[in-house]
């Protein structure tokens, strides 16, 4: 149910289910180590979760051009459903951003646009182009619509495990955490956000009680590198969230291992929620989502 502090709340998770219910895969949880399972989003039809919210967004805008800014992920989900929806697609990526997905993105035949600097910088490119061009916005978490789907995979996991106490959730530009933490409203279950060691934005701007930019930051979970909390996201996170924190490189190095050692084919940002939960620990049932991984194989399992 809706708080006072929310603009939104857990209906509106649930309504995103039923809107993209045809464009997305229910992905399965599958065991891992004695107590954890995993959000297998790595197996969603684009490699990742950002499929959900830009399906509700796209779904519940019905736009015709859109325009998207992506360290990847969210461009190759907006391109997957272009294509399939006829909606003209450019993708603002910035300089250093994955080739392999850029070519992915081309390839399912949206149009790239690279940017120099970091991810503000893409981002305020990113705006400005749809402010002069006249498409549709649509941010990879900063929007309620795109939030409300990236709910839809702990709506999943709860409605899969009722019997899961604790989700650990990667965490970059929000959207993720921020839908989680809708989906787990009026629950008991414990929501942990995960984020890379070197860009705790959500960390500092929680305990700074407003929103705080960092600088460009380094680090291998190049899908994580927002350097900036939403605006949409963040009152979400500070109201629901039950922990933050932050992994370094190298635990990641090790889940990653830990993932493709046992046949998950995950990229570094992928494996950050695996990282926390290893280094956080849990007791009873815990879940960690993972996500991306699949450009090269195109999205399938």
């Amino acid at each position: 149910m809706t708080t006072p502090a929310l603009q939104l709340g857990h209906a509106d998770v649930s309504a995103a289910a039923d809107r993209i219910a045809a464009q997305i895969r229910h992905t399965p949880l599958l065991p891992c180590l004695p107590g954890l399972r995993l959000k297998a989003e790595h197996r969603q039809r684009s490699g990742s979760f950002k499929l959900r919210g830009a399906a509700n967004a796209l779904l519940g805008n019905g736009v015709t051009a859109v325009v998207a800014g992506s360290s990847g992920n969210h461009g190759i989900a907006v391109a997957t459903l272009g294509a399939r929806l006829g909606v003209t697609v450019t993708v603002v990526m910035a300089t250093g951003a994955s080739p392999v997905k850029a070519a992915r993105i081309r390839e399912l035949g949206a149009d790239i646009v690279t940017v120099p600097g970091g991810v503000a910088d893409r981002e305020r490119h990113t705006r400005e182009l749809a402010a002069n061009t006249g498409a549709f916005l649509l941010p990879s978490s900063d929007h309620d619509l795109v939030v409300a789907g990236a709910g839809t995979v702990a709506l999943e996991i709860l409605a899969d495990a009722p019997d899961t106490d604790t989700i650990f959730v990667p965490t970059g530009g929000g959207g993720l955490l921020a839908g989680s933490c809708l989906a787990a409203l009026g629950s008991t279950v414990r929501v942990i956000g995960v984020e890379p060691a070197a860009c705790r934005r959500y960390a500092r701007s929680l305990a700074a009680g407003q929103l705080v930019e960092l600088p460009p930051p380094d680090t291998i979970a190049d899908g994580l590198r927002g350097q900036r909390p939403g605006e949409v996201p963040f009152p979400i996170i500070e109201h629901r969230v039950d922990d933050l924190i932050g992994v370094s490189d190298e635990a990641v190095r090790h889940a990653l291992d830990l993932l493709r050692r046992n046949g998950f084919h995950a990229e570094p940002s992928g494996a950050v929620a695996l990282a926390g939960a290893l280094r956080a620990g849990w007791t009873g049932t815990a879940v960690a989502i993972v996500s991306g991984g699949n450009t090269t194989a195109k999205g399938q399992p």
